[in-house]
């Protein structure tokens, strides 16, 4: 099966599910390029730079435009959702995730004295807007690739 035909398969799910590959690939390299280290975990969390979900929802919502039509109730469904998804990352996860850094912190005070063990909260569960944009970006430009591919 030639590549041309896997992506006339479903153009709008397969660039999607690239734009999110992409991204979280993306993560492992900038935390490798900012600290040296290869994170490979970093493959399968949520948060950092560029957002993945961004990213999927982003290109989904502009390839149904761009293969279905912009006028079609389908895109004005996959446009909704991605402005909520991206809502989300930033707004309500992020702020899940500085809970999460503060509830940490008081743990740490609160250990000092050698008290029971814990488990650390996971602290990067949102993304900065900056995050978002990129991986919004980033989902964009896989579809418009697609498009022109597939035109």
């Amino acid at each position: 099966m030639s590549l041309r035909n896997l992506l006339d398969i479903n153009p709008i799910l397969i660039s999607a599910l690239i734009a999110w590959f992409l991204a979280q690939v993306l993560k492992v390299l900038i935390e490798f390029i900012t600290l040296r280290r290869w994170n490979w975990a970093l493959l399968f969390q949520a948060g950092g730079m560029p957002s993945s979900h961004s990213a999927m929802v982003s290109s989904a919502a502009l390839s149904i435009g761009l293969f279905m039509g912009f006028d079609q109730p389908v895109f004005a469904v996959a446009a909704i959702l991605a402005m909520i998804v991206i809502y989300d990352a930033t707004g309500i996860r992020r702020e899940a995730g500085r809970q999460a850094a503060l509830i940490n912190t008081i743990i740490e005070d609160f250990t000092k004295g050698k008290l029971a063990q814990h488990k650390r909260l996971q602290e990067v569960l949102g993304h900065t807007p900056g995050e978002a944009i990129l991986g919004t970006f980033l989902g964009l430009g896989i579809s418009l690739v697609f498009w022109l591919l597939l035109s």
